[in-house]
């Protein structure tokens, strides 16, 4: 009997995508699928993805996370439900307009309940500011889009629900002396240090309350070859806090100009601001719409491998411990077949037929 086309983990009517249909491999749906089911194999490995999140004094520092712990279940489970692209209702409260979705909200189908929402992103390794390095050196650039941002202040605001924490994120907050034209920047680049502490008081206040935010899944090639290196594919799971340290260490010095990981920083505050001041709701897309500072909102900020390599830097990130002959353990039945060769590590698998070899 044919198998049919799948992958790992999401074989029993578990997922909002039919991996039997053609369109369910597309580019934008591979880059989010194959990374929810490479958790499922890890787990099912007994291997743990690495955490990246904050202590109290807001340094970034390893942990493991296993994959029930990540998923808020057993990514194996008859109850797992991987729900692409939907909006997490956990957040939907904090903020008006449209629903935001994200790439994956993990649902508990025996009670219909949605667990966590997660951003999942694919990236090579190295990038082309690392290629050259030296392969302990390698590491991968990372783009944030201002949907994270909105994330990160609604999970920032679960913390802060009864007007007894309201008052409490208030005084974080009040620390910034008043600014009444916040979409010029000459107004608000004098107080970005101000800024930038209050936000980094609040994640340390929050250090043993973060949650998981970014799935980063690197896949690794052989310097700058399109040809998959042996050690290919591990995951490095963000936490809310530690996307706050990433963008926070980047330009803080700078006194020229708004930058955009300082961008990021402004529109967190104002989200939270918004929050504790308009009846407990922000509008973030009005936020990112109206305080651009001349820099375009197709993301929020993006960091090359160079600046990432000290937040991933690990054996993990110099060998990720999932090999490329495992990749036809986590693709199933023939699911290489449907996909095209638009993006790197789709082509990658395309062009390299022996991988699925039994």
């Amino acid at each position: 009997m044919k198998e049919t086309p799948g992958l790992f983990g999401q074989t029993h009517n578990n997922s909002s995508r039919d991996y039997s249909k053609e369109e369910s491999w597309g580019k934008n749906q591979f880059n989010s699928s194959f990374p929810a089911s490479l958790i499922a194999y890890m787990s099912s490995k007994g291997v743990k993805p690495v955490y990246l999140k904050t202590d109290e004094n807001n340094h970034v520092v390893h942990d493991y996370i296993s994959g029930t712990e990540l998923y808020k279940i057993n990514p194996l489970s008859m109850d797992a439900f991987y729900n692409f692209e939907a909006s997490f209702s956990a957040y939907d409260k904090f903020y008006t307009g449209d629903r935001e979705t994200i790439d994956l909200v993990m649902v508990d189908s025996a009670s219909d309940s949605q667990l966590i929402g997660i951003e999942i992103k694919l990236t090579a390794l190295p990038d082309m500011t690392t290629n050259k390095k030296p392969e302990d050196e390698y590491s991968c650039e990372i783009v944030v889009r201002p949907p994270t941002i909105n994330f990160i202040a609604c999970s920032i605001c679960n913390n802060f629900r009864t007007n007894k924490e309201k008052d409490k994120l208030r005084e974080f907050l009040s620390i910034v002396p008043k600014i009444n034209h916040w979409e010029e920047p000459e107004e608000v680049l004098p107080h970005y240090q101000s800024i930038l502490s209050s936000i980094l008081k609040i994640s340390s206040y929050l250090s043993k309350k973060q949650t998981p935010l970014i799935m980063q899944t690197v896949w690794k090639t052989k310097g700058h070859k399109g040809i998959l290196a042996d050690d290919c594919l591990d995951v490095f799971v963000w936490s809310n806090l530690a996307v706050i340290q990433m963008c926070g260490d980047v330009d803080k010095a700078n006194h020229y100009k708004i930058t955009r990981p300082m961008r990021t920083i402004i529109w967190l505050y104002l989200m939270l601001l918004d929050y504790v001041s308009i009846q407990g709701q922000f509008d973030y897309r009005r936020i990112v719409r109206l305080h651009s500072y001349n820099l375009a909102n197709d993301k929020g900020y993006s960091i090359s491998g160079s600046q990432t390599y000290k937040y991933l830097k690990s054996a993990e990130l110099t060998h990720p411990r999932i090999s490329k002959y495992e990749i036809k353990n986590i693709i199933l039945g023939g699911g290489q077949n449907y996909l095209s060769p638009e993006r790197r590590f789709d082509a990658v698998i395309v062009n390299s037929p022996e991988l699925f070899e039994r």
